[in-house]
């Protein structure tokens, strides 16, 4: 599964070399994981309404050239299956204009119970229930 969200490099995005700063490719990331999940019914809303949180465990981005104020950035957003209890996510973010790849990276969520912060060694059910319906297990 893969989405592709479009954003505009504002000019609070660039750092003093007039390139995007480079945690703002993190920020995209989840630009790009929200806009997956509102399409998908995977949104923090969604989880949040069966009380969950899925928090990031860890992200990794690795630079290969730089966008610049006025750009469009691309962020392909692809879902990776895992039988683990977590959402794990690739990104490629491209340079509309030129569609030169920027940078890629991936997160990982895992899930913990709202309230009690506890975490989930196993898929929850509202989980499962969105495999079944979006993937087919």
């Amino acid at each position: 599964m893969i989405h592709t969200t479009e954003i505009k490099v504002k000019f609070s995005d660039v750092d003093p070399l007039h390139i995007v700063w480079h945690g703002n490719y993190i920020r995209y990331f989840e630009d790009g994981r929200e806009a997956f999940g509102e399409k998908y019914g995977l949104s923090y809303l969604d989880v949040f309404a069966n009380n969950l949180v899925t928090p990031i465990v860890n992200v990794n981005v690795d630079y290969k050239s730089p966008l610049e104020y006025g750009d469009t950035a691309l962020v392909e957003t692809t879902f990776i299956e895992t039988p683990a209890a977590k959402i794990i996510f690739n990104f490629k973010i491209f340079n509309k204009k030129s569609n030169k790849l920027v940078a890629t990276g991936t997160s990982t969520q895992v899930f913990l119970d709202s309230k009690s912060k506890e975490l989930f060694w196993t898929n929850p059910p509202f989980y499962v229930e969105w495999k079944k319906k979006w993937l087919g297990i």
